[in-house]
């Protein structure tokens, strides 16, 4: 299986990542690398979690992720 993540970098350094498709499943490292290994474990820990209580594990198929281009804000 393969989930779509998205990798922040943190204000006090290091990247912090998130699930779209896994409301609650984010995790964090003080390298990419890091975080990215860490991220793999939060998501096989969440689909187990589902698994246990018997819910259906989700999909990706209606996940749009895109970029939207503004003009300059001023202010």
């Amino acid at each position: 299986m393969e989930f779509t993540v998205i990798i922040h970098s943190a204000e006090e350094g290091g990247f912090w990542v998130e699930v779209p498709t896994l409301p609650g499943c984010f995790s964090q490292g003080e390298t990419f690398e890091e975080a990215m290994e860490n991220i793999r474990e939060a998501i096989e820990l969440h689909l187990e979690g589902l698994r246990e209580d018997g819910s259906d594990l989700p999909g990706e198929n209606d996940l749009i992720i895109s970029r939207v281009r503004i003009g300059e804000v001023t202010g």
